[in-house]
């Protein structure tokens, strides 16, 4: 019998930021907000349910209008897990959060963000990726 196998390529069109930093979420997330002049809001955690394996349960927090969307995502799963990369972006498990800016333009382009977040002291490291480039680039696609 022929197998046949579906390739998807997805396309992510949004900038996408990884941040070290020892600071709990909320507190990045409000020193975002202040410093950036935005209110990112903690949304419902996003939950990856892998086939027997485990689960992802990823802290999510969203900042959007009608010509931008900003979110702040924990790298590492909040919940114990039992998988061996309990990440969502284990390529870059290096990084404690995610941060994805849709369409940033003004403030939030991406030279200027990489400006502002590496001016943050609670920020130790600030690197921006281009997301086609990671292997499991679908985890970020929402």
């Amino acid at each position: 019998m022929k197998t046949l196998t579906l390739d998807v390529e997805y396309d992510c069109e949004f900038d996408l930021f990884g941040l070290v930093s020892s600071t709990r979420e909320h507190t990045l997330a409000w020193l975002l907000n202040r410093s950036l002049k935005l209110r990112l809001v903690k949304q419902q955690d996003l939950i990856y349910d892998l086939f027997n394996k485990g689960r992802l349960v990823i802290s999510n927090y969203l900042y959007a209008t009608e010509h931008y969307t900003l979110r702040l995502l924990r790298n590492r799963s909040v919940d114990p897990s039992p998988l061996k990369k309990p990440f969502l972006a284990p390529d870059i498990k290096e990084y404690d959060y995610l941060l994805q800016v849709s369409n940033g333009t003004g403030a939030l382009a991406s030279e200027q963000l990489l400006a502002q977040l590496t001016a943050l002291p609670e920020v130790q490291l600030v690197s921006q990726f281009d997301p086609n480039d990671l292997k499991f680039k679908e985890n970020l696609l929402f």
